[in-house]
């Protein structure tokens, strides 16, 4: 079989300056459109000025997945040691070797990608592109004309603050957090979302002391207040310093690290040094040089490009659709939601009926350690969208699995008061990312309690607790009245 080289040369030969469908920007929104619209039968121009894949494959997910895995197993050998009688003990961390190990898995990706592509005759063009119109696009001084649409898909890149400027060494943003250099002793994280809880958690299991610092009134503020309540205390117990309601007043880079003054949410005004801060601030869309104007599009206050049309992802420009980051809420800025979207804009650039992303079906994860999983509205928003509701929440140290873990955790249920429709299920725990799959379904299928309650889960699995929730919902609980 030929390989990813072999197939770009090959196509090198049939470059054309049109197509059906011209994608700008090759990440998980980007490659996932141009692979769809190509299986259907389109002809497609992907222009990206990196690599493919984007920064969920080269910056974020999979590389720092993958760190976080090798933390998941130093993390193992400690409670091998505490809990178990396992006379086992960390010597030492080969920083070189783990990050070879990751290296090598997003290698193995980005291949896989640039092979998807050729398979399916996908032409990649390398360069930064901008529009010219709503027709027409150019890359590096080459222009090019969509027959069908041009699909906007430029991502997002981190946050950074006014006068604290990245070096990628001292201060550091999720983008360069994993390929600085080292290990360091002490880090100050800077932002409890997701991104923030899961950098900080890495680093305490690699034996660093870690402080977390949050504006918010609570971690992970987007998800439901028990899932905040007991990440929070999962990562207190880890050692992790977590600070809510505080906020940065000013940080100095100093030869040796980096000094910040904090007011906690007391008011008191803490001096905290680390050798590393890292700024967990959020993500802008990517929108400079894109030409946006020349197309007649433009962006809403914080730099989105919003869809005139949700159900299609249509600018108010019509063939010219958007994915992934550069879309503003309800979208999620998460890459499996990026997948959705690009299979839908192809569908629709291909002339099919696609059913519209459902947001609300949409999972969310947090990988650090204790994990998150959530789908569906929050306790807080079903009661503020006006539903009466029931709610139950088990430990998953009721069940015998959860026991075997011994990391606490939860599952909590949201749902219709008197055995209607599940509107949220939250999971803190090991391993629940693995778990919300199930979940993903119950919510995105408007399943009631009873209709879970039907089925059975294997015993014994943390999976179990899930089970139990809804049977107690549905009052047949066994283990929980």
């Amino acid at each position: 079989m030929n390989n990813a080289a072999d197939i770009a040369a090959e196509n090198a030969a049939a470059v054309t300056n049109e197509a059906d469908v011209i994608v700008i920007g090759g990440g998980t929104g980007g490659y996932s459109t141009a692979l769809r619209a190509a299986h259907l039968g389109l002809t497609v121009i992907l222009a990206e000025r990196d690599k493919v894949g984007g920064t969920c494959l080269h910056r974020g997910c999979i590389p720092s997945k993958a760190m976080l895995h090798a933390a998941e197993l130093v993390d193992g050998i400690g409670e091998a040691r505490e809990r178990w009688g396992v006379k086992a003990s960390v010597d030492s961390i080969d920083w070189s070797a783990l990050v070879a190990t990751r290296d090598d898995i997003v290698s193995r990706n980005h291949k896989g990608v640039e092979a998807h592509l050729g398979h399916a005759n996908v032409q990649v063009v390398h360069g930064s592109a901008e529009l010219t119109g709503p027709r027409g696009v150019r890359v590096d001084g080459r222009h090019y004309t969509a027959r069908r649409g041009i699909v906007l898909a430029t991502g997002s890149r981190p946050r950074t603050l006014p006068g604290l400027e990245p070096d990628g060494r001292r201060v550091v943003t999720s983008d360069d957090a994993l390929f600085a250099p080292g290990l360091p002793q002490s880090v100050l994280v800077l932002g409890g979302g997701a991104i923030g809880v899961e950098y900080a958690s890495f680093h305490r299991s690699m034996g660093a002391d870690v402080t977390l610092i949050e504006a918010a009134d609570r971690l992970v503020p987007l998800e439901d207040a028990d899932v905040s309540r007991h990440l929070t205390r999962g990562l207190k117990k880890r050692g992790i310093d977590v600070q809510v309601g505080a906020r940065l007043e000013g940080a100095t880079v100093l030869e040796d690290g980096v000094r910040a003054t904090v007011r906690t949410a007391r008011g008191e005004i803490r001096t905290l040094d680390a050798e590393r801060l890292l700024v967990a601030v959020g993500r802008a869309p990517v929108t400079d040089g894109l030409g946006l104007a020349a197309a007649g599009i433009t962006t809403d206050e914080r730099g989105f490009v919003a869809p005139a049309d949700w159900d299609r992802l249509e600018t108010a420009v019509p063939g010219i659709h958007v994915v992934g980051d550069l879309l503003p809420p309800p979208s999620l800025g998460l890459a499996h939601a990026s997948f959705a979207e690009g299979l839908l804009v192809a569908e629709t650039l291909a002339g099919l009926a696609s059913p519209p992303v459902d947001y609300a079906a949409v999972p969310r994860v947090t990988y650090s350690s204790p994990q998150t999983a959530s789908v569906g509205l929050s306790e807080a928003e079903a009661r503020a969208r006006g539903h009466e509701v029931d709610v139950n929440t088990m430990p998953l140290t009721a069940v015998a699995k959860g026991m075997v873990h011994g990391q606490g955790g939860m599952v909590k249920v949201v749902a219709v008061q008197g055995g209607g429709q599940v509107l949220g299920v939250h999971l803190v725990g090991p391993h629940v990312s693995e778990m919300i799959a199930e979940s993903q379904l119950i919510v995105g299928w408007d399943a009631e309690p009873g209709d879970v309650a039907r089925h059975i889960h294997a015993h014994p699995t943390l999976s179990e607790a899930v089970g139990e929730t809804f049977l107690t919902l549905a009052g047949r609980g066994l283990h929980q009245q």
